[in-house]
């Protein structure tokens, strides 16, 4: 199937590795432009260098997503590159704290802002570049733990607000023709990510796991997430808006907390 993305704009977060950087490389080999950022400036340029070799624009810059200023100049310098914008994929993630009981309101904010503000203000920041496009699409990675419950209350918390936040952009967004969805992955595993090392640590535990939670028998992989957000980013995508998409394998529960994971 043609997506319809040979020459569209694509800006992914956190895409130095993991399932950003299968999204940025999925697009890339649909023929998209790719801009990119990350926290480190040495996976930036690795992911920069690896996604030239797929013949497509791309643009890389190192970044905090929790620095607002920054976030907003990324964008436009991303759009400025590449030649606009109709693609944003807000994939940063991540907790800070252990739970109610172990973590501060200062944790707290730091989850949200990590998770909730990043989409809001990347998702800010697009939107006028979208409109000049004639409209796009916004995906926006959370997680099964925002509506299958597990320790970690304030990631759950924040990837259920991510959810929320979907359906509503999608509403006020509708009349420019910007779609927007919200891709809810599993637990995936990739060299480097947390549940590599629990299977590296514990590979009995490891392989209880596959066998309880997952009817598959298997975690997935950021590639398999990464061909459910192109799809839904892309034109062929075009009648998907305001949803919230598992890419779980009908995982039965989040365990990233209880087994610390991540």
């Amino acid at each position: 199937m043609d997506l319809g993305l040979a020459g569209k704009v694509a800006v992914v977060t956190g895409a130095s590795r993991g399932i950003g950087r299968a999204i940025a490389e999925v697009l890339a080999d649909e023929g998209a432009h790719v801009g990119i950022c990350a926290r480190e400036p040495a996976g930036v340029s690795a992911t920069v260098a690896a996604l030239r070799q797929r013949g497509t624009g791309v643009f890389g810059q190192a970044l905090d997503v929790t620095d607002a200023n920054g976030a907003a100049a990324f964008i436009d310098a991303a759009a400025a590159e590449l030649g606009g914008l109709d693609i944003l994929v807000n994939n940063v993630g991540g907790s800070r704290g252990a739970g109610v009981i172990g973590s501060s309101d200062e944790e707290w904010r730091a989850t949200f802002e990590l998770n909730l503000f990043h989409s809001v203000r990347m998702t800010r920041a697009a939107v006028p570049h979208l409109q000049r496009r004639g409209g796009g699409s916004v995906v926006i990675i959370a997680s099964i733990s925002g509506f299958r419950a597990a320790p970690g209350s304030q990631y759950g918390t924040a990837k259920a607000a991510e959810i929320f936040l979907s359906p509503a952009l999608a509403l006020e967004l509708g009349c420019h023709a910007i779609r927007v969805n919200t891709v809810c992955p599993g637990s995936i595993v990739f060299p480097g990510g947390g549940w590599a090392d629990f299977r590296d640590r514990d590979p009995a535990g490891y392989r209880e796991f596959e066998r309880r939670e997952f009817p598959l028998g298997r975690l997935g992989t950021p590639e398999e997430v990464a061909r459910a957000v192109a799809f839904v980013a892309s034109p062929a995508g075009g009648w998907i808006n305001g949803a919230a998409i598992a890419v779980d394998g009908a995982q039965q529960r989040p365990n990233a907390f209880v087994l610390g994971a991540s």
